[in-house]
């Protein structure tokens, strides 16, 4: 699967554009950093005693997506997908005999649920309830996701360049 990345332009027309040009840029980069690898790679931990692997973040930022987008944004009650109170890090912890089409299936449908509840939003003022109970900003979740895919990213950087020597931006 070739992945198309657009890097975002210098001038657009909102802060809500920009936003959102910039989470599709994140969500393509880690496409990008799984790209042409078989399961076994995408399984393969950092060092030990981690359990990251790019599998793992793509299990991860399903769920991310889904909790910030679906349960926050948008009130669904949905519950988690890889983890879970008992298993707090399954997203990671069990990917040695995960589904790798199922985890990109799901991580790509609740991007999808997540651009809808977006674009159902009327601003970037419309707010969601954190499972805390406090009060978030769609302006908010938007900033959290764009910093927690580039956190995501520059880890899956690394785990790709120790997986096959690939690097870039």
């Amino acid at each position: 699967m070739t992945v198309e990345r657009i890097y975002p332009p210098y001038i657009v027309d909102s802060e809500r554009t920009m936003l959102v040009n910039w989470l599709e840029f994140h969500r393509a980069t880690l496409a990008l950093k799984c790209d042409g690898l078989d399961a076994g790679q995408l399984r393969q931990r950092a060092v030990p005693p981690s359990t990251l692997s790019l599998l793992g973040l793509v299990r991860h930022m399903a769920d991310v997506e889904r909790s910030w987008f679906r349960r926050t944004l948008a009130g669904e009650d949905t519950p988690a997908i890889y983890y879970s109170a008992d298993d707090p890090d399954g997203e990671f912890d069990n990917v040695d005999t995960a589904d790798v089409d199922e985890a990109f299936a799901t991580w790509h449908r609740e991007c999808e649920a997540a651009r809808k509840n977006l674009a159902a939003a009327e601003s970037l003022d419309v707010l969601g309830t954190y499972r805390t109970g406090d009060q978030v900003s769609l302006r908010w979740i938007m900033n959290h996701m764009i910093e927690e895919y580039a956190r995501h990213n520059g880890h899956a950087d690394l785990l790709r360049e120790r997986i096959d020597g690939v690097t870039g931006e």
